[in-house]
């Protein structure tokens, strides 16, 4: 499978991974349990397998610089790669903070633009998600779990 076609492959299931968790997550409790055991847990594997076929471990000197993270970012696989690392991370994200807004009793449709920009530009909508906690709970350092 070419890395076009995995990038493609992997944006579909996680665009169809966050209608899920916009639309069922209030009414279908085992929505969490899919996400993490099927879509996140996929994407963990085709990260790793895509690690270990094509970076060496002299590749990892190259994280300690922006050039050298630069270099490892110049073929599509390494890209794909790193698109798989963010798709699963927000997703992860977008289900604490569900889980998180739940334990707090923030209402869901309060949350749909958090899990918005949580979606297109990861940590945007983490910084909605904690102000909107912090105007709801009156506490910055509000429960994490």
């Amino acid at each position: 499978m070419s890395p076009d076609s995995i990038f493609q492959l992997c944006s579909t299931i996680a665009l169809i991974a966050w209608l899920i968790l916009f639309i069922a997550s209030p009414f279908w409790k085992a929505v969490d349990k899919l996400l993490i055991g099927v879509v996140i847990t996929l994407f963990s594997i085709l990260y790793f397998w895509l690690l270990a076929q094509n970076f060496k471990l002299s590749d990892m000197q190259n994280f300690s610089t922006l050039e050298g993270f630069m270099q490892l970012l110049t073929s599509k696989v390494a890209v794909t790669t790193a698109w798989i690392h963010f798709l699963a991370f927000d997703l992860m994200v977008g289900i604490w903070i569900k889980k998180n807004a739940q334990l707090h009793g923030i209402k869901h449709w309060v949350l749909l633009p958090c899990l918005f920009f949580t979606f297109m530009v990861g940590p945007v909508g983490l910084c909605i998600y904690l102000i909107v906690r912090l105007v709801h709970t009156r506490q910055y350092f509000a429960d994490n779990y």
